[in-house]
């Protein structure tokens, strides 16, 4: 049991934890004015730099603690150590450390708000507990994270529907187009080479997300909740809110988001197999409904050594020569493994697209997974979830934990960034949550900005779980891209998702040259381990990612200018000298393949314009 300190308000003030490894510094505040309290948080590497500070609090509709705050006792910090093993992800075996101890807080009515607060060795998390009243709803947070202005902030504005936004620098706080609302994560740069990136996690039933809202005062990110007010039963504790704290590469290796997560609720996960899939829908807009296409995306699955094919929207108004049974059936001859498309039917977009209102009722769901399992379809893809509403997550851990009993894996679209669910829930394979390769389809915008874009996502969207962009796509869909086909491979390892999508025509895939198409038949999904080992957003970006004993090394020039990039190869610790790179050629379409013996650890690389490289080192 942790002991619980009665603290006298000169203590109070001068609270502090840090983390085990002496990074993370976390030191409570309570201003002498109006009883506010705050957060404030160093980093301390070659010199302590100041991270921005957060603010504590919320109000429910009976009660206030946003101010007149007096912290009345404290738990002795406590040492958290976890070790836990995933299936998808960057890293098949997490470990975290952290200090924690919980703040009770007392309104000037007396009223009790207790505060987990954690100073993990990669960053600080926090969360509420509050002993919720008959009827009491959280009508708002008054956490917020102040922010500097002269500070480079990586954001996106806020889209509950989709998170499909560039993310966009700014030096000060300001509005986007959509007006104050930005979306989870939020990268920070605070000097000396120290990032902050925002995030929360852990949502559980009843819980609803929230994003940041900077309309009161610009320099200030408030968490505002999805659900207003959001009413609370019993024992209530919020979601975890977090800042990952470091390095770019502390920042991009973290798994803190997971760390935070509940545990894996599904015992027997032999049934969950991260791998690549063929994907109709990206060259051929509703291909799914003509039989015909949907055997040639098989038999690219088939050729490529894919275990799985996704089937899109609208297959259940499959034609052309046969219907969804006989693509099973079709599947099955040829050894490939189906996905199914639905649509989650919670209102969105045009309700003609489906199918529809297979899943929402929980006796309708389980006959349609019952088909599924019968029908040996491995998994589904839900898509058009309306929003980040409490309902939705409910809908959204229905799907997982039902999915979990007919063993069905799970890719959402048009939904919520992950938040922890992928270890709670690992037959959670991957999140869309990402302006990826399927706006080619959707306007000319992307062909422009791809590259940059792209990067930037290494630092950001990614960092949080799995990111279903859709990657390696050489052909042009109904707009072109120009980024180079060494830049569109290297996407391939550079974007973690569990379930990769690979959404080009099998054309495409055939006119690769051989050494290139062997590569991406034996494409890993989920990996050992996961280092960066050079960037900088907009710039570019290198990860390397280790299945067993090879190591994949991808990068990508985010410039439209020329760019050497070079190589440290220590970190990778690979007894083996020897490696295959696949690089520019003379033009953006073309490959400068080579079979070399690496003599040093350094290694250089010259990218075209927008390009890039990958390479396996065994």
């Amino acid at each position: 049991m942790a002991l619980v300190l009665p603290l006298s308000s000169t203590f109070a003030k001068d609270f502090s934890m840090s983390s085990p490894n002496g990074k993370i510094r976390l030191a409570l505040k309570i201003d002498d004015s109006d009883g506010t309290a705050r957060i404030l948080v160093a980093y301390k590497g070659k010199k302590q730099i100041s991270m921005p500070s957060v603010r504590l609090g919320l109000r429910t509709n009976s009660r206030d603690f946003s101010q007149g705050l007096e912290l009345v006792s404290a738990s002795f910090p406590k040492k958290i150590k976890d070790s836990y093993k995933m299936i998808t992800g960057k890293r098949s075996l997490c470990s975290n450390s952290a200090s924690e101890s919980t703040l009770r807080f007392k309104n000037p009515e007396g009223d009790i708000l207790d505060v987990v607060l954690r100073a993990c060795d990669d960053g600080l998390a926090f969360k509420y507990l509050l002993e919720a009243r008959d009827g009491e709803s959280v009508t708002n947070e008054v956490t917020a994270y102040e922010i500097e202005d002269g500070k480079k902030r990586w954001a996106s504005m806020y889209d509950p529907r989709s998170y499909e936004n560039f993310y966009e620098v700014y030096t000060e706080g300001s509005k986007n187009a959509r007006g104050n609302d930005w979306q989870y994560p939020m990268l920070v740069e605070n000097g000396e080479g120290v990032f902050a990136l925002i995030s929360e996690s852990n949502i559980r039933r009843g819980n609803c997300a929230s994003y940041l809202n900077n309309a009161s005062d610009f320099k200030i990110y408030n968490v505002s909740l999805a659900d207003k007010p959001l009413g609370i039963k019993g024992a209530w504790e919020s979601p975890w809110r977090l800042m990952i704290i470091g390095s770019l590469a502390g920042i991009v290796e973290s798994t803190l988001v997971n760390d935070l997560a509940d545990p894996s609720k599904i015992k027997d996960t032999s049934w969950i197999e991260p791998a690549c899939v063929s994907w109709i829908y990206w060259a051929n807009n509703f291909g799914s409904k003509d039989f015909k296409i949907v055997k040639e995306y098989i038999d690219l699955a088939q050729e490529m050594k894919w275990p799985y094919c996704l089937i899109d929207c609208q297959w259940h108004e499959m034609k052309n020569g046969g219907n969804i049974d006989d693509a099973i059936a079709y599947a099955k001859q040829k050894n490939v493994k189906l996905l199914l498309w639905y649509n989650s039917s919670t209102i969105w977009l045009a309700p003609e697209v489906g199918p529809l209102f297979k899943l929402n009722d929980p006796d309708k769901r389980e006959v349609e997974f019952a088909w599924l399992n019968k029908n040996s379809v491995r998994g589904i893809k839900v898509d058009f979830f309306d929003g980040d509403f409490s309902k939705i997550m409910n809908y959204c851990i229905d799907l997982l934990e039902d999915g979990a009993r007919h063993k069905l894996m799970l890719n959402f679209h048009g939904a919520t960034i992950p938040r922890g669910w992928q270890r709670t829930y690992p037959n959670l394979m991957s999140v869309e949550g990402v302006y990826g390769a399927e706006w080619y389809n959707n306007g000319p915008v992307l062909t422009e900005r791809a590259a940059a874009h792209n990067v930037n996502l290494v630092f950001t969207r990614n960092v949080v779980g799995s990111m279903d962009y859709t990657p390696g796509t050489f052909s042009d869909s109904q707009h072109k891209h120009i980024t180079t086909y060494a830049h569109e491979l290297a996407l391939t390892v550079l974007f973690e998702s569990a379930l990769q999508h690979m959404p080009d025509r099998p054309s495409a895939y055939k006119a690769l040259p051989e050494q290139v198409r062997n590569f991406l038949s034996n494409l890993p999904s989920a990996w050992d381990d996961t280092k960066l080992l050079s960037g900088y957003p907009e710039k570019e970006a290198v990860i390397a990612r280790r299945k067993g004993g090879v190591w994949y090394v991808a990068g990508i020039n985010g410039t439209d200018k020329e760019r050497t990039i070079k190589l440290n190869l220590k970190a990778l610790k690979s007894k083996s000298g020897d490696y295959i790179i696949f690089k520019d050629g003379q033009d953006s379409k073309s490959f400068d393949i080579q079979n070399a013996k690496r003599t040093n650890e350094i290694l250089e690389v010259k990218c075209l314009p927008r390009g890039g490289f990958t390479l396996v080192l065994r």
